[in-house]
């Protein structure tokens, strides 16, 4: 029966301890690591306790709170940090329960008596699915990794491509209209593309303003006004504007006197 240790732990949740003996008895000889508990208040102290839990078999009626109310509880542990399988064991099969438990996101239900080779089954689907979603969350990560990799990549081609014709960040100022006649020192280290951004953010424009006059998406002009912020030690855009207003105007003068 057993086809291999799983990574996956299960928490078995019932209010009879002999049925939850019974069952991490059965699971533990498919593989499966168990985490018994015997009431809600148990189970949600040891599923905060072990990350390793993944999949959760719990019983519909319990005294104190039922399957339902358990599920909903565990999400909350769970966060989007964590996620989990849920299959429902009720004695009765009322439709209405049934009903209530697949929409809070129990991925199937067993009536008892329950066919424990069914049930094996069922808990193999769920980790399954358990970890294909785990595996799409990954690769999101990785994928939004690599497009801000992509950006920062795109922004050192850029500064290469202006030293090769000759251009400083200053010259690229002076393409930007409105732009002040001499940068403040902390303005120096930015690149000629953060320089730009910087410009038209204290123009008072938005993002997607900006990523439309520079022909850029607006995550991207997201990424350079962070960029900006960043080297630049400013907290925020309007602190960005006050230190490139022109230094007669009373911004200026503002933004200098502290």
């Amino acid at each position: 029966m057993n086809k291999g240790a799983s990574e996956v732990k299960v928490l078995v949740v019932d209010d009879q301890p002999m049925i939850v003996e019974e069952l991490c008895e059965y699971f533990e000889s498919a593989g499966y690591g168990c985490v018994p508990a015997n009431s809600t208040a148990q189970a949600l102290e040891r599923y905060a306790a072990d990350e390793a839990i993944g999949l959760v078999v719990c019983d519909l009626h319990m005294p104190d709170q039922d399957g339902v109310e358990l599920v909903r509880a565990l999400k909350l542990i769970a966060g989007e940090q964590r996620t989990f399988e849920a299959i429902m064991l009720t004695g009765h099969a009322d439709k209405q329960d049934v009903i209530r438990a697949l929409r809070e996101g129990f991925s199937d239900y067993y009536q008892k008596p329950m066919d424990m080779a069914e049930l094996l089954e069922g808990l193999r689907r769920g980790e399954q699915a358990l970890l294909e979603r785990r595996s799409n969350v990954q690769q999101l990560g990785n994928l939004n990794q690599r497009l801000q990799e992509l950006a920062e990549s795109i922004d050192t081609l850029y500064q290469d491509l202006e030293k090769a014709r000759g251009q400083g960040a200053h010259r690229r100022a002076d393409d930007v209209e409105d732009a002040p006649g001499e940068l403040p020192p902390l303005f120096e280290k930015l690149s000629p593309r953060q320089l730009e951004v910087a410009l038209l953010v204290s123009q008072g424009k938005t993002n997607y303003q900006i990523a439309c006059e520079l022909g850029i998406t607006e995550n991207t002009v997201k990424l350079y006004v962070s960029q900006v912020l960043r080297l630049t030690r400013l907290h925020n855009r309007t602190q960005l504007a006050l230190a490139l207003a022109p230094s007669a105007s009373p911004l200026h003068q503002r933004f200098t006197a502290h």
